[in-house]
């Protein structure tokens, strides 16, 4: 007899062990199959990558009792954010200026959040996982999906969800188009330590012909995110790390004195995807297989938390009522709920980059003017402050109208 579960995920990324944890004390059924080993799920390798979590991820990881389980010495508050435009004076600059409010976000190293979920996951009785495994594809059949394997094994579920990455597979399978949006551009991260303290304060450089972003650590150390053009990537990352040091110093102006890389310089190519529908039959996208967004905002993993955050309470009310799980209503009402925010966070994320890289001189001048508006008109700072932080602010006003429709 084929095996049968109520829900079957396809990739163990944040995003999967995150809709996982939601579903621990549901009666449900789950199988969660990811290509990679149990030794990459259960000990992750720091990656470079750091995750700027707002308050609302915070919460939803809290709520998931996993937070707790994040090793709290290595996270960072984020208590300002500063964006620059090239060698212009132009600033942009956001402060947690409410009392209550501790920092704008948190920085989190992105392999302690999979090992904190992990370990959260791998301790549920609901939920099995098969690593080294690949899905090959997914069938249709009216009141359950077929999911077939590589090996040609098969398992039924009620619902398939595919968090299987930005460029999934399964996605692609099923049918369901994607927009892809390739920057022709790297990032290169490192870690780095600074003479100077950066007093929890995250920085954004749109310098000509690069973007440079640094995050605060703890103590005086960085993780310094350098974007390149396709051609310039390999140069930078074959370059000494006296050079680099020299390089990385100079470009921040020595504000933070003498600047030196502690680690490995990791790099990954900046694609951007956002699926046009998140849903199928008794199938949903979550995570960056349902968008994958660009780096600049810092709002990837936020949006994918969000997403299935919506799509567990969903779940969550048709089983109380005792209601198909994986039925067309309550996906479309899935997508609905979401859809049109991730929408709004990629087009206007990709016009930023496309503002923000342009160095042609008239876009240029544009960029000033744009930092100076913004620098200069409260309202606007306050607003966005406010959603970062959940602070309370003047919801009947017509910009606070158009924010509440944003994912932060």
């Amino acid at each position: 007899m084929q095996k049968a579960y109520d829900i079957v995920i396809i990739g163990c990324g944040p995003a999967g062990l995150s809709f996982a944890s939601s579903m621990i004390d549901e009666n449900v059924k789950i199988l969660m199959v990811e290509k990679s080993s149990v030794e990459s799920l259960s000990t992750p390798m720091p990656d470079g990558r750091e995750i700027a979590l707002t308050h609302l991820s915070l919460k939803i990881l809290k709520k998931l009792g996993v937070w707790d389980l994040v090793d709290q010495s290595e996270v960072s508050l984020l208590r300002e954010a500063k964006v620059f435009d090239g060698d212009s004076p132009s600033l942009l600059n956001f402060k947690s200026d409410d009392s209550s409010i501790e920092a704008l976000g948190y920085l989190v190293p992105n392999y302690q959040v999979r090992k904190a979920l992990y370990q959260r996951v791998s301790q549920a009785d609901n939920i099995e996982i098969i690593t080294d495994a690949t899905v090959d594809n997914v069938e249709y059949c009216n009141e359950y999906s077929k999911v077939i394997f590589t090996d040609n094994n098969t398992v039924e579920a009620k619902l398939v969800i595919a968090a299987d990455s930005r460029f999934s597979n399964i996605r692609r399978k099923v049918g369901i188009p994607s927009l892809m949006k390739d920057f022709s551009k790297v990032m290169i991260v490192t870690k780095m330590t600074h003479e100077q303290s950066h007093n929890n304060i995250a920085l954004e450089c749109f310098d000509y012909g690069q973007t440079l972003a640094l995050l605060p650590m703890v103590g005086n150390a960085s993780s310094v995110v350098l974007t390149v053009k396709t051609d310039q990537a390999q140069k930078m990352l074959d370059m000494s790390e006296q050079d680099f040091n020299e390089k990385i110093t100079q470009d921040f102006k020595g504000e933070l004195g003498a600047m030196m890389q502690e680690g490995k310089r990791h790099s990954y190519p900046l694609v951007g995807v956002h699926a046009q529908t998140f849903i199928a039959d008794r199938f949903a996208l979550i995570g960056d297989a349902a968008v994958g967004m660009h780096p600049v905002t810092a709002h990837g993993f936020n949006l994918g938390l969000r997403g299935q955050d919506i799509l567990t309470t969903l779940i969550k009310e048709a089983l109380t009522h005792g209601q198909d799980i994986g039925s067309k209503p309550l996906l479309k009402l899935f997508e609905k709920k979401h859809i049109n925010l991730t929408r709004l966070m990629f087009f206007g994320t990709n016009g930023v980059v496309a503002l923000f890289t342009n160095d042609a001189p008239v876009v240029k001048q544009v960029r000033k003017m744009v930092l100076k508006f913004a620098e200069n008109f409260p309202p606007i700072k306050y607003l966005i402050s406010s959603h970062l932080t959940e602070a309370k602010a003047n919801t009947s006003s017509p910009l606070s109208k158009v924010l509440n429709k944003l994912p932060f």
